[in-house]
């Protein structure tokens, strides 16, 4: 899941960010409304984290003008101001839910994964294919009963995999999805990445399940399916 952070105090950004990436969400920030709408503009996000107070253009602008230009992004707004008005501004504008700063970042995390739910980025906690399972929730995997220990970021390669079953899916859709807007398309990272999790989840087996297309990019296929 790939979001965007859209907040113009320095700690809350980085009190956020490294909460999320934590949680193994792809992260961007942008520090006031005209980055953070450009940004929203030019990748698919699945989720934008609003402030409402924001340099430059404010949250509602930025809401406005995504919504007129149909990204159908989740977008959770953030205000210092508790005013049913503001909330009723920001909801009518198109805004899927509200949280006041103050915050606790477990009711943060928990709204957003409640979002993505209800985009349908999330809604499957277990994911298959063959005899490889995933479980989103509990960060483990397995493979014909074995466990498979994998990093974080070969996690997500594979989960991102999993949720596309059947399509070839290119080294940039996977540094959008999975890195953040700062990846180094010219460096090998997304094959050395790809090399480890095949060592991890193919070797031993009779059928690698992880297969390149040359030129294209990286596909779940069973050969003896």
């Amino acid at each position: 899941m790939r979001l965007l952070i859209v907040e113009d105090e320095p700690k809350v950004a980085r009190f956020v960010e490294r909460g999320l990436r934590e949680e193994h969400y792809a992260v961007d920030v942008a520090a006031n409304g005209e980055e953070g709408l450009d940004l929203a503009l030019v990748h698919d996000y699945d989720l934008v984290i609003l402030d409402v107070m924001l340099p430059k253009k404010d949250g509602f602008e930025v809401l406005e003008a995504l919504r007129a230009a149909k990204r159908l992004c989740k977008v959770l707004m953030l205000t210092a101001r508790d005013s049913v008005k503001d909330r009723v501004r920001g909801l009518d504008g198109g805004a899927d839910d509200y949280l006041v700063k103050p915050f606790a970042f477990a009711e943060l995390l928990a709204r957003v994964r409640a979002l993505l739910r209800r985009s349908g980025g999330t809604e499957t906690t277990t994911l298959s294919f063959a005899d490889l399972v995933l479980d989103v929730k509990a960060r483990k995997v397995t493979r014909a009963g074995q466990p498979v220990a994998l990093s974080a970021r070969e996690f997500a390669v594979l989960e991102h995999l999993l949720r596309h079953q059947g399509e070839v899916i290119s080294r940039t859709r996977l540094s959008e999805q999975v890195w953040d807007q700062h990846f180094d398309s010219m460096t090998n990272v997304i094959d050395v990445t790809l090399y480890h999790l095949r060592e991890k989840v193919d070797r031993g087996f009779a059928s690698p399940l992880i297969h390149t297309v040359r030129g294209v990019g990286y596909v779940l296929k069973n050969p003896a399916a």
